[in-house]
């Protein structure tokens, strides 16, 4: 087998294959030799089908497949041994004008096209500045989340007149253009938890209420999740989307979730009896679980805001026109070229990071091992086990554990992405210059 390679420029190129008989030959013959072991024909006995006849029956495809398996397998190698970085796999040269006969030819030629990686240089030096946000965990902070638990541990009770947090139940019932209820329209029964209406016109019209009164409602303005406004309906969701009459809507019932008293038995509620035993220590706990719950958003904040910078900073090309043909020929759900064209900016986003961060992983010899992605996922499926209230789990079954949730490739895949995410990230903070802000709740997540 003889492999050429003539490139275009510099992000293309086509490679040229010729096949000869001496390369497909022993292959063809052994599979011609394993169905004929394997054939059935009337007249003959198992495994005694001539193999003259085995070849004029499968001759042909036992060809096809013989070659195209010669094909793959020397493309692979070629592109390994020479190490040659494409972005896709090389596709069968579509405007190549060859004809190949399978009956009679003995020598075959392909043309292959390939889209190569480009090349360019990441620098991460001292000379870049970032600053790293943190939310300030000040006392506002604390009080509202100390609100919101004891709103969360609190009782449900009646109301008699709604509030802008309370959740009403009543009867939905659809009306016609006049104003009256339409007949075989929406009549459902359901709740509505003020607290999630966005529409300031629609809480409005639903606080002062009383059981037994009724408002007439926008059935759009219920929620900007037709999920949402699908479940509460007792409907479709595209029928929710397209709904635009209006909704009567009759109060039955108020409830008000009443506060609970933060004391003691809240403490116990929250974290064991005993543990927290004032509130400055329970005020201290939730301190602290902020802080760390915070930590994430930054982390989060600080890598995008560096991928943003270096997408900006590095130029480079793509094989623009090979890889629309690439997503075409190897989506599993037929495309067309017109759906490539117009989600081919965000693909080429993410593919102009992807080059990037290996190139920085590359270069700086950020490895990930076994040994680590297994503990990382028995970490998690600890956390897991802990979060669903499940007892301890032995050192045994936490290890087949792990390795059956490795065995799923995705998952695996997406736990080294993780773990070589995150020492990207730790490298960074090595190699830029760094300034730390605290900013209040509300700004660091408008920022973000």
């Amino acid at each position: 087998m003889n492999i050429t390679q003539e490139n275009i420029d510099e992000l293309n190129a086509v490679l040229k294959v010729k096949v000869t008989a001496e390369d497909y030959a022993p292959k063809v013959e052994n599979a011609l030799r394993e169905h004929q072991k394997k054939a059935s024909i009337p007249g003959f006995r198992p495994g005694k089908v001539p193999v003259g006849m085995i070849k004029k029956m499968y001759g042909k495809s036992i060809l096809v497949d013989a070659i195209n398996k010669l094909l793959n397998d020397s493309l692979y190698n070629y592109l390994n041994e020479n190490k040659i970085e494409v972005l896709g796999n090389p596709l069968p040269k579509a405007d190549s004008d060859i004809h190949i006969d399978w009956d009679n030819q003995k020598e075959f030629e392909f043309l292959y096209e390939m889209g190569l990686a480009p090349k360019f240089n990441v620098e991460l030096t001292a000379k870049d500045k970032f600053t790293y946000q943190t939310v300030k965990i000040d006392e506002d902070l604390v009080n509202k989340y100390v609100s919101d638990i004891a709103k969360r541990y609190g009782k449900v009770e009646n109301s008699d007149v709604s509030e802008a947090t309370d959740l009403l139940n009543g009867d939905f019932v659809e009306l016609d253009e006049a104003g009256e209820i339409l007949p075989g329209g929406i009549f459902k029964t359901s709740s509505v938890f003020l607290e999630r209406v966005k529409d300031k016109a629609t809480k409005t019209a639903l606080t002062g209420l009383k059981a037994g009164d009724k408002v007439v409602l926008e059935a759009q303005k219920l929620s900007d999740n037709p999920v949402d406004t699908a479940t509460m309906l007792g409907i479709e969701k595209e029928e929710a989307e397209k709904l635009t009459s209006k909704l009567q809507f009759t109060v039955k019932n108020i409830s008000r979730l009443a506060a609970s008293e933060v004391n003691q038995e809240l403490f116990d509620k929250i974290y064991g009896a005993g543990n927290v035993t004032t509130e400055d220590a329970f005020r201290s706990k939730i301190k602290e679980e902020l802080a760390s719950m915070f930590v994430n958003d930054s982390e989060r904040k600080f890598y995008n805001d560096v991928v943003e910078h270096l997408m900006n900073k590095i130029n480079f090309n793509l094989p623009t026109e090979f890889l629309k043909r690439w997503i075409v020929a190897v989506n599993e759900k037929p495309v067309t070229p017109e759906q490539v064209e117009s989600e081919f900016e965000g693909y080429s986003k993410g593919l102009k990071w992807s080059l990037i961060e290996n190139k920085i992983i590359k270069d700086n010899n950020i490895q990930v091992t076994n040994e680590e992605v297994i503990e990382y996922t028995k970490q998690m499926i600890l956390e897991q086990f802990s979060k669903y209230g499940s007892g301890p789990m032995d050192a045994e079954e936490l290890n087949k554990t792990a390795q059956r949730v490795l065995s799923n490739k995705d998952e695996a895949k997406k736990i080294y992405e993780k773990l070589y995410g995150e020492k990207v990230l730790t490298l960074f903070k090595t190699k830029f210059t760094i300034e730390n802000k605290e900013l209040s709740y509300d700004d660091f997540f408008k920022k973000a």
